[in-house]
């Protein structure tokens, strides 16, 4: 049973859907569709907050849930480490509600068992049973994260990309796996979709995570911008910062053009959904060049209607 406590921390991690680039679950899905895309999406949300230190004054209780002491919410690695063990009970059927076991789990050892579990990974159960989903890519989120505690640079785009393989491609591939619509060339242009928009994501916020002591920008493109650290500790970009910026959206709109034949692979309300995906994308990277590519004045964001506009045109084949 989700006591309130925990339904409303659970709620706070889902309700982060709003502030994303792109549409998480929009109404005009089927009911069973939003409920699994919304499991996958409270899973990923919480796992970047555990990484990011984001859960505020809820981590004891999250922590709680993940059977660690409160006092243990201020150590990521220990709390990816509870969360990864209860994501292996998940799928050797140790979870409660999980699927049934056949023997030793070839995904990994279980974790210790201590009770029902957390509320989001509750949730998550039933979309496993029905989408037949593997662990391989939550296991990736996780590890995606553990690797933000160790890894604060990254010396060049082919190691982002290595990075972003962890970080968001398995979110497309889950997205795909649900809709039960996984080819490998449309996994394949499910990863440049979802590169491309984390690159995007971490452009908006170079100043946020700078103050968390991280760097989402090659160092060969800084050098090759001279761009040093500390200009972008500024409170505003200089001329060099912006053009380094601007290569790295222009970079990232070519990942977003590579991905957008998936849109017109499939067909019906998924078309939509995945029109939004890339759609979102294209209104971030034209939210940053409206910012003339200041992103340390600020986060730039795309409204609402920049979002339709360029959904729409992902959906006409413009993009």
């Amino acid at each position: 049973m989700v006591t309130a406590e925990e339904d409303a921390h659970a709620s706070a991690v889902l309700s982060k859907a709003k502030a994303e680039n792109f549409p998480v679950a929009p109404r005009f899905l089927p009911r069973a569709w939003r409920d699994d895309l919304m499991a996958v999406y409270g899973f990923a949300r919480l796992v970047d907050d555990i990484g990011d230190g984001d859960l505020g004054d809820s981590g004891p209780a999250h922590a709680a849930s993940l059977g660690l002491a409160p006092g243990q919410a201020d150590d990521p690695l220990a709390m990816l480490d509870a969360f990864e063990a209860d994501v292996h009970r998940v799928f050797d059927g140790a979870f409660p509600g999980g699927p049934p076991s056949d023997g030793p789990s070839p995904y990994g050892a279980p974790g210790a068992a201590h009770g029902p579990g957390h509320p989001l990974l509750r949730a998550l159960v039933p979309t496993v049973r029905r989408r037949g989903l593997t662990p391989e890519p939550f296991l990736a989120l996780i590890e995606a994260n553990r690797q933000d505690q160790k890894v604060r640079r990254y010396a060049t785009y082919a190691e982002l990309l290595a990075y972003c393989e962890l970080s968001a491609n398995p979110v497309g591939r889950l997205v795909l796996a649900i809709t039960g619509t996984m080819t490998p060339e449309r996994v394949r242009r499910s990863d440049a979709v979802c590169t491309g928009l984390q690159i995007i994501e971490h452009l908006q916020d170079v100043a946020e995570d700078l103050a968390r002591d991280r760097i989402y920008l090659p160092a060969e493109d800084m050098a090759r911008f001279r761009v040093a650290e500390t200009d972008l500790a500024a409170p505003t970009a200089n001329a060099s910062v912006r053009a380094l910026i601007a290569y790295e959206t222009e970079r990232a709109l070519g990942l977003l053009d590579e991905g957008t034949p998936l849109v017109r692979s499939v067909h019906g309300r998924l078309r939509l959904l995945l029109a939004g995906f890339t759609g979102g994308g294209r209104a971030a990277a034209s939210a940053l060049r409206a910012a003339r590519y200041d992103v340390l004045a600020g986060a730039p964001r795309a409204g609402a209607a920049g979002v339709l506009r360029e959904s729409w045109a992902s959906l006409r084949g413009e993009g």
